[in-house]
């Protein structure tokens, strides 16, 4: 069984002491590289290490939501979650998570008496309730139009 992740522990968000240093990293970052590039990172100890792409893609990401002041933490995508921690990620209460688990929505498992699901499954869910809430805004702004509501 994997562990489940606190989620408040591993949260990492920059001191405002850290904000110029960051904002410069993502100036940086956002420079395009050239195609024969490759980036680098020094080590503590003065070793030159190259960074494979999807591990600077990943930085690339972090550096950004650190220099927008967001909050960011990184687990597995296959990562096992509560229904409360769920619930915190898709800002909506965990007696309406719930709901979403036992209609169908959103696949999940138990363990014991104690629903999991994988984190995986709840970033497909919110994709979907995403693009659907997008999809009904357009038609609601095409029918508004229609009717002379909305110009």
């Amino acid at each position: 069984m994997a562990a489940v992740l606190e989620l408040e522990q591993d949260l990492v968000q920059a001191p405002e002491t850290e904000r110029p240093a960051i904002q410069g990293l993502e100036a940086l970052f956002s420079q395009p590289m050239p195609a024969h590039a490759h980036a680098r990172l020094v080590g503590p100890n003065g070793e030159d290490l190259s960074l494979p792409p999807s591990v600077y893609s990943l930085l690339r990401q972090v550096v950004h939501n650190l220099a927008q002041g967001r909050a960011v933490t990184i687990m597995p995508i296959e990562q096992e979650l509560t229904t409360q921690q769920a619930a915190d990620l898709l800002n909506v209460s965990r007696p309406f998570l719930v709901k979403v688990l036992e209609s169908g929505e959103i696949p999940f498992h138990l363990v014991g008496t104690h629903r999991r699901l994988r984190l995986r499954d709840l970033l497909e869910y919110r994709k979907r309730r995403s693009a659907n809430r997008k999809e009904f805004f357009v038609r609601a702004s095409n029918e508004a139009q229609k009717m002379g509501i909305y110009e």
